[in-house]
Parts: structure tokens; C-alpha cells; sequence
């Protein structure tokens, strides 16, 4: 007999290794894969100063991955999922390029300005992100009645 909490997490893993396979899955992994980048190269700087904007948008990347692939934004409906996945992308993308454009007037050291430039490259994949979500925000619908109604 098969073990029904073990069919359950191929399953969950399964979706979340298949949601890759999607545009917003390979943008979400792209983001949180160069967030992890600038994380390394601001770390291994000498003013680490600039992390916080990075671990905080990987994790960001990561939660919104997950409840994406396990579709978990349709089991609750009162959270409008594709607002906050924008408010996200559009803070992070301004985040991320104030933080790299500071860090390179600043200077540094090269690992300090490699973390800016992949800074700069992730604030733009950011925006491109915020950019293909807000079409899927503009919902048709259908127009009110301009017209009195007549009443019995």
C-alpha cells in the first residue's frame, strides 16, 4: 500500500518542479537565483552595508515561487494575489536600483560593485516582472446599465 502523505509530497514537489516550466516560474527562479548572487557578492565585501534589500527580496522570490506552483493563491481568495505579486516586483525593481546606484557611487571594492551591477540587472528584471503582471490586473467587464429600469 502506498503511504497517502508520501503521494501527496511527490505530488506538491512534482508541481513545484514543473512550475519552472512556466514564464512567471522561470522569472520568479531567475530573480531569486541573481537575488542569491548579490547576496554573495555583497557579503564577501568590505561594507556589507547592502544586504538587506537582497534577503529580503529572496525571500520574497522563494514565498511567492511556492505559492504559485502549489497554487495555493486559488485556495485563498480573499488575498488578490496578482496586486501583491505586482507591489512586489515594483518595490523591489525601485529597491534594488536606488540600493545599486548608491553602492556604485560609493565605490568599493570589486566585490562591492560586482554586487551593484547584478543589482542593477536584477532591479531591471524586477521591472520587467511588475511589467508583464499589470496587464493580467486590467480585467474585462461588462458594462453597467445606462438605462432606467422600468418597474411593475
Amino acid at each position: 500500500m502506498s503511504d497517502p502523505e508520501t503521494a501527496q509530497n511527490a505530488s506538491c514537489m512534482s508541481q513545484i518542479l514543473s512550475y519552472f516550466r512556466t514564464r512567471k516560474g522561470a522569472i520568479l527562479l531567475s530573480e531569486s537565483v541573481l537575488c542569491l548572487i548579490i547576496l554573495i557578492c555583497f557579503a564577501a565585501s568590505r561594507s556589507p552595508g547592502y544586504l538587506g534589500v537582497a534577503i529580503t527580496e529572496l525571500i520574497f522570490c522563494i514565498v511567492f515561487y511556492i505559492i504559485f506552483a502549489v497554487q495555493f493563491n486559488q485556495q485563498l481568495q480573499f488575498i488578490h494575489w496578482g496586486w501583491t505579486d505586482f507591489l512586489r516586483a515594483a518595490i523591489g525593481s525601485a529597491l534594488l536600483i536606488i540600493t545599486s546606484i548608491i553602492s556604485l557611487v560609493r565605490g568599493g571594492d570589486g566585490a562591492a560593485i560586482a554586487g551593484a551591477v547584478f543589482g542593477l540587472l536584477t532591479g531591471i528584471l524586477f521591472a520587467y516582472d511588475a511589467y508583464t503582471t499589470f496587464p493580467q490586473l486590467r480585467r474585462t467587464h461588462a458594462p453597467a446599465a445606462t438605462e432606467p429600469q422600468d418597474s411593475p
